[in-house]
């Protein structure tokens, strides 16, 4: 494992490479990872710089093993109007992350909190063990989720929950997580981003035009009627029938070989 992008102790966010995983690792340990624009935009810079790499196929994101993010800084915000806020373009630092082609997956370990669960819950699956505590506590301060806490809960948790948990800012256990199945897999304590590592490592031999052609139909089918959303299933499945790497994946299979996907 080498590191690619570092700017010493203080760096905001490190950035590493495990052959073909990229990992991000938020580092701000003396501010719980809170999420200020500083640390946003090293977030950006960071999926930026390993989207446009071709050897990194999947990357995973995580913080320390007491927190993964306990939310914006609200320094950030507190003497702010809504047109201030709205000038910050808050989005714009998250769209790496919830545009990525590649796989994205959440180690979490500790608190994910308001931002920090957002953050989460943008990437494609989350793996976490049982000291994490996934919550959004914005109605305490005064405001509400803005980076799709909301929608993204609802979606995956349902309207009962999601309301308790926006609506009393209680946090739900790792162990809860994985039960509701807001959490993909549940490790171990302590061995949160070494299962993480072996799933990114799993998802990065996959083919990649299959890869994005299944991010794709998941992202743009899951709010679509179920007759469309199966026709745009369909059409990128024919789609992949053009590509080498199909044939190769079937011809190993039926060599009783290991594939070698090229991406082509």
């Amino acid at each position: 494992m080498s590191v690619a992008i570092s700017e010493g102790i203080a760096a905001p966010v490190l950035v590493q490479r495990d052959g073909a995983v990229g990992i991000v690792t938020l580092n701000r340990p003396d501010k719980r990872n809170a999420l200020d624009l500083t640390m946003r935009g090293a977030i950006a810079a960071a999926f930026a710089q390993l989207e446009a790499d071709a050897a990194i196929k999947c990357i995973v994101v995580t913080g320390s093993d007491t927190v993964f993010a306990a939310g914006a800084d609200l320094n950030l915000l507190v003497d702010k109007g809504s047109q201030a806020v709205a000038d910050i373009d808050l989005g714009q630092y998250w769209a790496p992350v919830a545009t990525s082609r590649k796989p994205v997956i959440a180690a979490v370990s500790g608190f994910a909190l308001g931002a920090g669960c957002e953050l989460a819950l943008m990437c494609d699956f989350i793996v976490a063990d049982a000291t994490a505590r996934f919550g959004q506590p914005e109605l305490g301060v005064g405001i509400m989720p803005g980076a799709g806490g909301t929608q993204r809960l609802i979606r995956t948790l349902g309207k009962q929950v999601a309301s308790l948990m926006l609506m009393t800012g209680e946090a739900i256990t790792g162990e809860r997580a994985h039960q509701l199945g807001l959490v993909a897999d549940l490790a171990p304590e302590g061995q949160v981003l070494a299962r993480a590592l072996e799933l990114a490592r799993k998802a990065a031999r996959m083919p990649p035009k299959a890869v994005a052609a299944t991010k794709r139909v998941l992202k743009q089918g899951a709010d679509l009627p179920l007759d469309a959303a199966l026709a745009l299933e369909n059409r990128e499945f024919l789609l992949l029938f053009d590509t080498a790497d199909k044939t190769e994946g079937m011809r190993a299979f039926l060599d009783k070989r290991k594939p070698q996907f090229n991406g082509l």
